[in-house]
């Protein structure tokens, strides 16, 4: 999503909610609960899943490993939700041609660091660049080459855009800042 007038472009990056990362928070929470409820059930002797009765898992081994898992499981759970609350990764670019000035802002995890800000002079910039890798899970990402700072991704690199899309967006915001674009 991103907001374009003759001066200013802001591309608003979503970060951590993505409705992939809600689906696979929730299926995690429930698996590792339901593995743990059945290594717990294994140690009690109570049936807390009706699928299974107590008697058929013993809880040396199999209680205890499945107990490991649900609890590991949960973790990871937490792990997801909480970088889907604090929106790691999330945050925006912003191009004012007026004033010359660039911002790339990211949310990071809580901390010292949580905001991640980086300023620098549009006369700065000096290509858009596009690394493309190819393979099974081929890739393009777009990045700003800014002088004296390295490389800057635009976009989160898990972000899964169709060729044409990233082309079309890099051609779109190399014609805006009125710098060449390099492929990778």
């Amino acid at each position: 999503m991103s907001w374009r007038s003759e001066h200013i472009w802001i591309e608003l990056i979503v970060g951590s909610r993505k409705i992939s990362n809600f689906c696979w928070a929730f299926i995690l929470f429930l698996g590792s609960l339901g593995f743990l409820l059945v290594g717990i059930s294994s140690y009690l002797g109570k049936s807390f899943i009706s699928l299974f009765s107590s008697q058929q898992i013993l809880f040396f081994p199999q209680g205890i490993v499945m107990s490991f898992y649900g609890i590991a499981g949960l973790f990871f759970s937490c792990y997801l939700w909480c970088t889907i609350l604090w929106n790691v990764g999330g945050g925006y670019d912003r191009f004012d041609r007026k004033e010359g000035i660039v911002c790339i802002f990211r949310w990071g995890f809580p901390g010292k660091n949580r905001r991640i800000l980086l300023r620098f002079l549009m006369k700065d910039i000096q290509s858009i660049r596009i690394e493309v890798k190819e393979g099974i899970y081929a890739r393009r990402i777009p990045y700003m080459e800014i002088r004296g700072r390295g490389t800057v991704p635009l976009t989160r690199t898990d972000d899964n855009f169709t060729p044409r899309e990233i082309e079309q967006k890099v051609a779109e915001l190399a014609y805006f800042l009125r710098v060449p674009i390099e492929v990778f």
